[in-house]
């Protein structure tokens, strides 16, 4: 039976996480080692850290805040941000990372895929695409989503599954941060689309919105701000998540409760 994941994401900038909406209006909400930590601990499947102004500034990403986020973890740690070259892939998986997540460079160097997925393997890589709503369908949009691309998300989502990606992270920049859910639509259009696991992200701000979107053909649910606030925690959202009868991995806290508060 195929497990459902719960991903908590921390977007890093200037070495500590920050949320925001839409990818502005940035605030800070700790530190990244400390946090991936935590969620492990509450029964994260996985973390993502991305250094979401590593491309803008036009260099890689933070590897000293790979290392210690990868320190702390012994479940997969997937990091992006400022990913140019096959180089940068094979640093930030000597840095510790077990995925690295690549998005702006693959429309300028398609490529990449291919040759990185021959020399790593495909389940080393993530295709993150980031898509806004335009004329009845999705456009990609780069750079933090400051620069549309003219690119279909359908169509592009499927040929980076067909270069090599072993995973599409796909985040509707519409929904981002906004806590009212994913963007089903998206979702189940992209799931279609492909054959490789897809990574519903952006929008999700009630344990209901998970569930709606593995639903929707997610194999696994991106989570930030509502992680953050601290109004929920990783195994509060996978006890729902297993309350509607999607297969996730059990908690700590889940198995403790099952067995009437011993764990």
């Amino acid at each position: 039976m195929l497990m459902r994941r719960v991903i908590p994401c921390l977007d890093v900038a200037g070495g500590r996480v920050v949320k925001g909406r839409s990818f502005v209006a940035l605030r800070d909400v700790g530190d990244p080692a400390a946090l991936a930590a935590r969620y492990e601990a509450e029964g994260a499947d996985e973390v993502v850290l991305l250094d979401i102004t590593a491309t803008i500034e036009g260099r890689a990403a933070l590897h000293d805040v790979v290392r210690r986020a990868a320190e702390r973890l012994s479940v997969p740690l997937t990091v992006g941000g400022g990913v140019r070259t096959i180089e940068d892939v094979e640093v930030l998986l000597r840095s510790g990372a077990d995925k690295v997540s690549v998005n702006s460079a693959l429309l300028s160097s398609p490529g990449l895929l291919g040759a990185a997925a021959e020399r790593f393997g495909a389940q080393c890589l993530v295709a993150s695409l980031d898509a806004r709503r335009r004329d009845g369908g999705w456009e990609i949009v780069i750079h933090g989503g400051r620069t549309p691309t003219g690119r279909d998300a359908i169509e592009w989502a499927a040929e980076c599954a067909r270069r090599g990606a072993g995973e599409i992270l796909l985040t509707s920049v519409d929904r981002d941060g906004r806590g009212s859910g994913y963007d089903l639509e998206l979702v189940e259009a992209v799931s279609r689309a492909v054959t490789v696991p897809v990574v519903a992200s952006g929008g999700a701000g009630a344990p209901e919105h998970l569930v709606a979107a593995l639903r929707a053909g997610a194999d696994a649910a991106l989570v930030a701000g509502m992680l953050h606030d601290g109004g929920y925690t990783v195994s509060d959202l996978k006890a729902a998540i297993a309350r509607a009868g999607i297969p996730v991995r059990e908690t700590a806290a889940g198995a403790a409760s099952a067995n009437g508060g011993t764990a």
